[in-house]
Order: structure tokens, then sequence, then C-alpha cells
């Protein structure tokens, strides 16, 4: 069995411990995890490993945020991997910061990463772990708080955090969406 990882990001060092970059360091500590390393490929860093007989794509795409898209519809068609072995990792104002939920389809609710995949794969119907940032921020301020990083009391709980995304990612590719769900859902 093939699974693709979709950590969402932006690429540059300005945005690299950015709330927003959540899915790119999630990615990170996967990659780190198994001893893959990310090399540039097209539209993308690509990282593969195996994982209890499952073979694990990670990968970061490079062509921003609001185009991710591109990047997982390539990649999905390139390794043969259907919809609902793809775990798209992406931040969520609506949820708390520290609540992780993993889900088998969703709406974008104002994510432009998101809004881009779901138009490239034509459907809202894939798996995608949602990262919880909360909405800790003044009216208008939106952009400044996603693309701000982590405080230092959130930073306190930021590794537990990541380490848990990786441990859910795991678990989808070894025992499937359902189990995952029942297993790290709160």
């Amino acid at each position: 069995m093939k699974y693709l990882i979709v950590g969402l990001g932006n690429i540059g060092p300005e945005y690299e411990k950015t709330r927003h970059n959540i899915g790119f360091m999630v990615a990170d500590a996967i990659a780190k995890k198994h001893d893959a390393k990310f090399e540039m490929d097209r539209l993308a860093y690509v990282a593969d490993f195996k994982h209890k007989g499952r073979s694990i794509t990670v990968i970061k795409p490079t062509t921003f945020m609001n185009l991710s898209g591109k990047a997982v519809k390539y990649w999905a068609n390139q390794l043969k991997i259907q919809k609902e072995n793809i775990l798209v990792i992406v931040d969520d104002l609506a949820l708390p910061y520290t609540t992780l939920r993993m889900r088998g389809k969703g709406g974008a609710a104002g994510h432009n990463g998101l809004k881009d995949i779901e138009a490239q794969l034509q459907s809202a119907a894939y798996p995608r772990l949602r990262f919880g940032i909360g909405d800790n921020y003044s009216k208008g301020k939106q952009v400044d708080f996603v693309l701000g990083e982590f405080t230092e009391d959130e930073k306190i709980d930021l590794d537990t955090l990541i380490d848990t995304s990786v441990q859910m990612c795991e678990s989808f590719s070894s025992i499937g969406l359902s189990r995952t769900m029942n297993q790290f859902n709160k």
C-alpha cells in the first residue's frame, strides 16, 4: 500500500516557524523519525520511507500555500495514490490550540491551501489532519496571526503536539482512518 502525506506550508525562512507552516513542521518530524531526507523534486520537497510494510511519501509543496493542490495532484497521479490514502496536514483557526483532529473529508473553511487541493482533486473527500492553532487575534489581524510564530506559552506544548501528529500520520497509514480517528480524536 502507498500513502501520500502532505504537510502544508510556505517555503522560505520568513515562514519557517509560523503557525501556517505547522504542516511543514510535522512533515519534517516524520521524515526525521524515519531517517528520510527531503530532496527537491517537481513542485515539492519529497521524502520516502517504509513503515509497517507501507510505502510512505511525504511532500512539502514548493508552490506556496495557495497553490498546494498542484503539488498534491501531481504527486498523487505520479505515485498512483488514491484520495483516501492522501493525508493533508493543515493549520486550523477553528480549533483551539492543542486540539488535533483527523477527518476523512470536509470543507476548506476559508483555508486557501485546502481550497486549491479541493479544486485540483475535484473533491473535498480526502483525509486531513487539522492542527488547531486557535483564533486569538484581533479583528482584521488574521493574516498576521497565521503568519506569526507560536508564542512562548504555545511553544511549551508544541513538540508534544508535533509528536502526536506524527503518531497520527503513522497510525493513518498502518491501521486506517477510522481506527486512527477513534484512537486520537477527542
